[in-house]
């Protein structure tokens, strides 16, 4: 892909959102820790210096990138949540099928789980206020979203509903590292058997850490 030089906001916003599809489909390839600015630049088919004009920093692209994903994510779980919670069953119940739900859909998106891992010690550390700032205030807004659409399923949830939209990103961050082991470890595992209980397939393990905390802040009848 090659461009020439932006001269209209329309191109400029081209040329952002090719920078964003590039790093997302290098994701799909490698850890967040491998995607380097100088590749993402040769993929995307611009100088270095030039994706600079767009994004201040490897960061800000991936913190752009999780904004755009989770947003995205949002929005096909209100269907999903729709589809899969009946409104009408106990609470218990309702609790249950949300945190199915909410497993089935994160682990079936890695790259928004990775990157979700990484935004505290990783993207949130080389960038400005400005763009450290514009990500928080989108964040507070994906998050009165599921906010929103998990007290329609759980209504009993009340204000908790936030805390316990918050605790669902985290853990999502934090169980791709355990499900998806590198080489050497999947090596050792295979070797020990007896070593794979550090292994922990992602839906399974999410939905139960999910059906633990509904519990905990769900109130009892």
């Amino acid at each position: 892909m090659t461009f020439q030089r932006a001269r209209t906001e329309e191109q400029r916003e081209i040329r952002r959102q090719a920078i964003l599809d590039t790093a997302s489909a290098m994701l799909d390839e490698m850890p967040v820790a491998a995607v380097t600015l100088n590749e993402l630049s040769r993929r995307v088919g611009l100088a270095k210096p030039n994706v600079l004009r767009y994004f201040e920093s490897r960061e800000a692209v991936l913190l752009e990138l999780l904004d755009r994903l989770l947003r995205e994510w949002l929005t096909q779980l209100e269907g999903e949540l729709a589809a899969g919670v009946d409104e009408d069953l106990p609470m218990d119940e309702r609790a249950a099928a949300v945190a199915e739900v909410l497993s089935r859909s994160l682990s079936g998106r890695v790259v928004l789980c990775d990157l979700f891992g990484a935004q505290s010690s990783v993207l949130e550390r080389n960038v400005s206020v400005e763009v450290v700032a514009r990500y928080k205030r989108a964040s507070l807004e994906r998050l009165a979203t599921m906010t929103a659409l998990l007290q329609k399923c759980l209504p009993e949830l009340g204000e908790n509903a936030t805390l316990f939209s918050l605790q669902t990103m985290l853990m999502a961050g934090a169980l791709p590292a355990y499900s998806t082991p590198p080489p050497s470890l999947r090596a050792a595992y295979q070797a020990e058997p007896d070593l794979g209980r550090f292994h922990l397939e992602m839906k399974d393990s999410l939905k139960l850490a999910l059906t633990a905390t509904l519990l905990g802040v769900l109130p009892r009848g």
